[in-house]
């Protein structure tokens, strides 16, 4: 059974019509959540297709559907390889990825996702990482911190706000997102506060769960377990996420080049399908979450 608290899945329509199913094809959702995205899925394939689903977070486990065509892994989609192998499973139709955190997770307080509740500093997606938002926090010294802000929030105040909080927490520990927010409240004029407290905590949980390193790894085993002319459609939900599969599916790297040939051609394993596309102003009323999602559909060469 569904739990609806995990709200409207975004971008349902146009990210499964992206995967073009076949009725008998075998399918990934990397991103099970709620199990909006997979029950669309499994709505278009026919009685012997096959739909397996990953998710760490063990809230998820909550929503497994109850479908003889579908399997629920629960395992970081990192290891999509492995775990579709231990299945039986070497090439799939499609893959469909809604990266960033879930309005679930959002909005179960002690989770400590959101700014808008008093909270511990926690951020886990696997809560049996060892891994917080208190270790960051607490523990991290001075360079990692600035490193954390200015490269996964982009903050240009990154500097200063590692030094502010290296500097109270030899006074106490920083234990919850109000002592957080009370240290770093020099930096958050009241017009921007939300927005710069939101790149404060995109930070953190990035960190927190190598959410980066994460998706390069992901992404480098897509082509290899999707079969010719499968098809990948993905949400990404800020600039870093969106730059890294944008980058991916036109060159298959996340820096530099590919090497060219004597005719300045080089090899992709992927090609980009339809343009960008973007949730409608009505959508976005509807669903907050959706405002800024960004879908990409790509196709294996």
């Amino acid at each position: 059974m569904m739990n609806m608290e995990y709200h409207n899945p975004v971008l349902l329509k146009e990210t499964v019509d992206g995967l073009d199913i076949k009725a008998d094809g075998v399918y990934v959702d990397v991103t099970f959540g709620g199990g909006g995205h997979s029950k669309e899925i499994l709505n278009r394939l026919g009685e012997h297709g096959r739909l397996f689903a990953f998710d760490q977070d063990p809230d998820a486990l909550e929503n497994v559907l109850d479908d003889p065509r579908f399997t629920l892994i629960h395992e970081n989609f990192r290891y999509v390889k492995r775990f579709l192998r231990f299945h039986g499973v070497k090439q799939v139709d499609g893959v469909l990825a809604d990266f960033g955190v879930s309005s679930h997770q959002f909005d179960v307080a002690e989770r400590g996702f959101s700014t808008r509740f008093e909270a511990d500093l926690d951020m886990r997606m696997n809560q049996k990482n060892k891994l917080s938002a208190f270790h960051v926090v607490n523990e991290y010294d001075e360079e990692q911190l600035r490193q954390v802000f200015l490269h996964y929030g982009e903050l240009r105040a990154a500097p200063a706000m590692a030094r502010l909080i290296v500097e109270y927490r030899r006074e106490q520990p920083i234990k919850t997102s109000g002592q957080l927010k009370t240290v770093l409240k020099k930096f958050l004029p009241p017009r921007h506060e939300n927005k710069v407290l939101a790149q404060i905590y995109q930070a953190i949980r990035i960190e927190v769960n190598q959410e980066i390193e994460v998706l390069k790894e992901f992404l480098e085993q897509t082509p290899e377990i999707l079969i010719k002319g499968g098809r990948l459609s993905f949400i990404s939900y800020h600039s870093l996420e969106d730059r890294l599969v944008k980058r991916f599916i036109r060159n298959g790297m996340f820096e530099g080049e590919p090497e060219r040939d004597v005719y300045g051609n080089f090899e992709v394993p992927l090609k980009k399908v339809s343009s960008l596309i973007v949730p409608t102003p009505e959508e976005v009323k509807a669903n907050s979450r959706a405002r800024s999602a960004k879908l990409r559909i790509a196709e294996k060469l």
